[in-house]
């Protein structure tokens, strides 16, 4: 089936998307906070393209990758400090939306579609980084890693969008692209669609995540939610 053809159920009325990955390329900055901290040790620096998989997982995959760490390891606590700390200095150097985001976006809000952002990223790094991409005027909601007790995998932070946005579950649909989206979104009783064009940093390929769409391109993105109906301007 192709996107063109492919139908996503009209009982659809808002959509939901990851950050990194989903949204936008974020890792280069990423990739350049743990590469400092690699220069500082007098080590070489790693490619963008070796790190840019882990981009997803945050300071755990980029310092896992880059350092052959762990989160139990001794001495991580501070060097996930130090790396936060290079990403927040230079959070939208190179970070941009993925080319079609932006029309996707301002389709969907001329449309009436309401549309938030669900992210693990904590909220001193998530708020500055969307106001700088240019995506937090119109976003209906931006739920962020610590805004519940829960981040993805957990449904918390999807159900606590879908009520700020004012849509049942049922209603949505949520676009991710780490396995993580995906099975959070089951959770919460949305419809997912698994962004295959991003960073997808785990073992299992997004065609085995269970999705109920996936969208190898933002063109076949777009022409995925284009089936979800306009809100009516009676409405």
């Amino acid at each position: 089936m192709t996107f063109t053809e492919s139908r996503l159920p009209d009982t659809l009325r808002a959509v939901l998307f990851d950050l990194d990955g989903t949204l936008a390329d974020t890792a280069p900055d990423l990739a350049a906070a743990a590469n400092k901290m690699r220069v500082a040790r007098g080590l070489a620096p790693l490619p963008v393209e070796t790190l840019r998989p882990l981009a997803s997982a945050g300071a755990r995959g980029l310092l896992g990758a880059a350092f052959d760490i762990a989160p139990n390891d001794a001495g991580y606590e501070a060097m996930r400090v130090e790396f936060i700390s290079n990403y927040e200095a230079d959070i939208c150097a190179e970070s941009r939306l993925f080319d079609g985001i932006q029309p996707l976006l301002a389709d969907l809000t001329e449309r009436r579609i309401p549309w938030g952002i669900v992210t693990n990223k904590a909220t001193r790094l998530t708020e500055p980084l969307v106001a700088l991409l240019g995506v937090a005027k119109d976003a209906g909601c931006v739920v962020c890693g610590d805004t519940t007790a829960y981040s993805k995998p957990h449904p918390a932070p999807l159900l606590h969008a879908a009520q700020a946005i004012g849509v049942e579950p049922a209603a949505i649909v949520y676009v991710g692209d780490d396995l993580r989206d995906i099975q959070a979104g089951h959770a919460a009783g949305m419809l997912t669609i698994a962004a295959a064009y991003g960073y997808c940093g785990n073992a299992v390929p997004p065609e085995e995540w269970g999705a109920d769409q996936l969208a190898d391109s933002t063109v076949g993105l777009a022409a995925l939610l284009r089936h979800i109906p306009a809100k009516s301007t009676g409405a």
